[in-house]
């Protein structure tokens, strides 16, 4: 239906996560129709990124200076680290101006059912970072999954014996959500993580 040149690039937008083929096609005539700088500059920002961006050596988020800006900010609480799933996580938690500990990006987690191992994702660098005699405290912020839960469960068998304290993030109802559709595991959750008030 479309000339080579205009297919190709319908199947590139389509490898994108969560565009569909409507969408690719959408955004390959976005492109089409707009001046020729627009696509030199969008091209140019991904060869820049790829070419720039990396993980910082300490926590692995992304990073154009190694370590990255966290991780080299001197007011933050180094007894404390935070383990999240991927990078987008650690940006949720800054977004709260909340936490001022450091990070530690697993880039995944367990899944037995994707043949994702412990030695896949970032754990044994964690391991690495513990034996600084700083950190007291590893909040553990993986996803509320099956995935998320066993790889905190893991990681909690791991560090205990060490001697440092092994936290987990809380679950439960969102603030506005309703009961009656809240699913069961997320009741369960919020039950369990109940305080006095």
């Amino acid at each position: 239906m479309y000339s080579n040149s205009v297919n190709k690039l319908i199947n590139q937008f389509e490898k994108l996560p969560g565009i569909g083929h409507k969408s690719a096609v959408r955004l390959a005539f976005y492109i089409l129709e707009s001046p020729e700088s627009v696509s030199k500059e969008m091209a140019s920002s991904i060869i820049e990124a790829k070419q720039k961006i990396r993980f910082c050596s300490k926590c692995f988020n992304l990073t154009e200076n190694d370590p990255c800006e966290i991780c080299s900010n001197t007011k933050r609480d180094e007894s404390t680290i935070c383990v999240v799933e991927n990078v987008k996580d650690v940006i949720a938690m800054e977004k709260t101006h909340e936490y001022k500990g450091f990070y530690h990006v697993l880039h995944g987690s367990i899944s037995p059912m994707n043949n994702i191992t412990a030695g896949d994702i970032k754990i044994k660098e964690l391991l690495e970072r513990l034996k600084d005699d700083a950190i007291k405290e590893i909040i553990l912020a993986t996803n509320p999954t099956i995935e998320g839960e066993a790889t905190a469960m893991y990681i909690s068998r791991l560090i205990k014996p060490l001697g440092i304290r092994v936290t987990r993030i809380a679950h439960g109802i969102p603030v506005g959500g309703d009961l009656e559709y809240t699913d069961e595991i997320t009741l369960i959750k919020a039950m369990e993580g109940r305080r006095e008030i």
